[in-house]
């Protein structure tokens, strides 16, 4: 049954090797896999995410992936840091304060990497 499941996001890649040095210096991750057009990332307890080589890549226009995190303000300075740049947001429903907008669910922090891909950090109530 899929609710028994783990799941995890795919993130296209335009560029695979410029993707995994973005991802190394500006993330501090490394692949514990690689394949053949594609990097497999473990995280957390129990997460992962695939980045693959495809030809299209950060056209989505909304997030493809989020990390939870214990505290949204240090994890954005941390990733600041090491030269994340976060989006700034003004719509009716969405407005970011230096990066970080206050949701009904919690706070949230968004950013690109290198494909364009939006990434969110998220911090829940």
């Amino acid at each position: 049954m899929l609710k028994q499941s783990d799941i995890h996001p795919t993130i296209p890649a335009t560029d695979l090797s410029r993707a995994h040095a973005w991802y190394a210096d500006k993330l501090g991750l490394d692949p514990d896999q690689e394949f053949p057009g594609a990097l497999y990332y473990r995280v957390g307890e129990s997460s992962a995410f695939l980045l693959y080589s495809a030809s299209v890549s950060g056209t989505s226009g909304h997030q493809v992936a989020a990390w939870v995190v214990e505290d949204l303000e240090s994890e954005v300075a941390r990733l600041r840091g090491r030269g994340v740049v976060f989006e700034e947001y003004d719509t009716p429903g969405l407005r970011t304060v230096d990066g970080i907008a206050t949701t009904p669910a919690g706070k949230g922090a968004w950013f690109k990497d290198s494909e364009g891909n939006v990434i969110t950090l998220t911090q829940r109530r």
